[in-house]
């Protein structure tokens, strides 16, 4: 089994900075591509970053320059550190891996989510 937990959610005022992190542990021998989404009520879960084994990164065009993606390969973590908070990232965030356990299946893994509340 693997397992993703995030970490780091919570309330913050307009223009502030909050740090997720997620943490993948278990049956892994590998992840690929680790990325963040979010979801806010009553809408579709949407990509915000991807970041690749290597660092090669993708933005969502409403986070750019604001939100920064990035991972530490050696402990199996994806960060996204966001700045300048706008009340409409108010969301739940979840933390996605795609992950070769020990099955030998790339399979896709999610976290349980972590709420980012903005107030204005």
């Amino acid at each position: 089994q693997v397992q993703l937990v995030e970490s780091g959610g919570g309330l913050v005022q307009a223009g502030g900075s909050l740090r997720l992190s997620c943490a993948a542990s278990g049956s892994i021998v590998s992840i690929s591509t680790m990325g963040w989404y979010h979801q806010a009520p009553g809408k579709q879960r949407e990509l915000v970053a991807t970041i690749t084994t290597s660092g090669s990164t993708v933005h969502a065009d409403p986070v750019k320059g604001r939100f920064t993606i990035s991972r530490d390969n050696a402990k199996n973590t994806v960060y996204l550190q966001m700045n300048s908070l706008k009340p409409e990232d108010t969301a739940v965030y979840y933390c996605n891996g795609r992950v070769l356990d020990y099955s030998v299946v790339l399979k896709n893994y999610w976290g349980q989510g972590t709420q980012v509340t903005v107030s204005s």
